[in-house]
């Protein structure tokens, strides 16, 4: 989960010539790729159109029942096929329509909202909230201004080069911004990660495939999740560490900050209890090396876990 153009899973197919792979994707034409390759490994590759949230009722009519799973690979985020294709509208860098949509191939409708739906539609104070917290922007209130004002006066913004150029020209920059580890990125990036995860549903899906996660891998079954982003990566990391409250990765990062208060020793250890192990006692991340050779493992994060129970 996620297939994508299906590098990941050709590789576990050909390491393990015993297992049987369920490969799941939203994107139809990375789910058609997985039909293509099934043909490849006949009976070894089972391809899966839906979302994470749509896994339960996928898995049951291949008859897999819970906690009977060997092992579960996250690949979250968008994949480099949507990125390289200009009408799905995902790239800052290729001029194309504002669709975002990771399950609406090119030439397909469906009622889900686009990107450039959510600009003409939303107000001001929800694109703010939006850019805020989906891009954490810093300058979410200055760029959903520029957005209100020129849908208003001007023209629908309906193309991913009219919205790059809106928020460069609303901050008044170069094109370019850098980023948390100092590396040149395009001011409109954080405004397009929003819109994106947005659209998809994309942080409660992550959060819902950690609870399939729990939920489907047998005990000792392994866990691994590559995100490449902060906020995917708080999800992942929050349910490693059992800072979970009703199912949801909890948004204080210290579930308990009163001093005053002291519980019993037993209390405490249940409510914090993981059933997790993590198999690195840090985040893996990419080297140099492999930077070199694929510009955009650069934000990958790797978290690997055992399934204790």
């Amino acid at each position: 989960m996620t297939f994508g153009a299906g590098g990941h899973c050709k590789k576990l197919l050909d390491s393990c010539k015993d297992i049987k792979v369920y490969a799941l994707d939203r994107d139809p034409v990375a789910y058609k790729l997985a039909q293509q390759m099934s043909k490849e490994y006949e009976g070894r590759l089972t391809p899966l159109l839906g979302r994470f949230s749509d896994m339960p009722h996928l898995l049951k009519e291949q008859h897999v029942i819970r906690r009977s799973v060997d092992g579960i690979l996250f690949d979250f985020g968008c994949s480099s096929m949507q990125f390289d294709e200009p009408e799905r509208g995902f790239s800052v860098s290729k001029n194309g329509p504002l669709d975002m949509r990771m399950d609406c191939a090119p030439g397909m409708n469906n009622d889900q909202v686009t990107a450039a739906d959510v600009l003409a539609r939303a107000d001001e104070l929800d694109l703010v909230k939006i850019l805020r917290i989906y891009g954490e922007e810093k300058a979410a209130k200055k760029i959903a201004r520029a957005i209100v004002d020129t849908r208003s006066a001007l023209h629908p913004i309906e193309t991913t080069k009219q919205l790059a150029d809106l928020v460069a020209n609303c901050l008044h920059e170069t094109p370019f911004r850098l980023d948390k580890l100092q590396r040149p990125t395009h001011v409109a990036t954080k405004t397009f990660q929003a819109l994106r995860i947005f659209v998809n549903n994309e942080l409660n899906e992550v959060n819902y495939g950690m609870v399939l996660a729990n939920d489907y891998l047998r005990p000792q079954g392994r866990l691994v999740a590559l995100t490449f982003h902060s906020l995917e990566d708080t999800i992942v990391k929050r349910h490693l560490y059992g800072n979970v409250i009703d199912g949801l990765a909890n948004p204080v990062p210290l579930k308990y900050c009163g001093y005053d208060v002291v519980h019993d020793e037993g209390i405490m250890q249940s409510i914090n209890s993981s059933n997790w192990k993590q198999l690195h006692r840090h985040v893996i991340l990419p080297g140099e090396e492999e930077i070199k050779h694929n510009s955009r493992s650069r934000s990958a994060k790797l978290r690997a876990a055992v399934k204790l129970k």
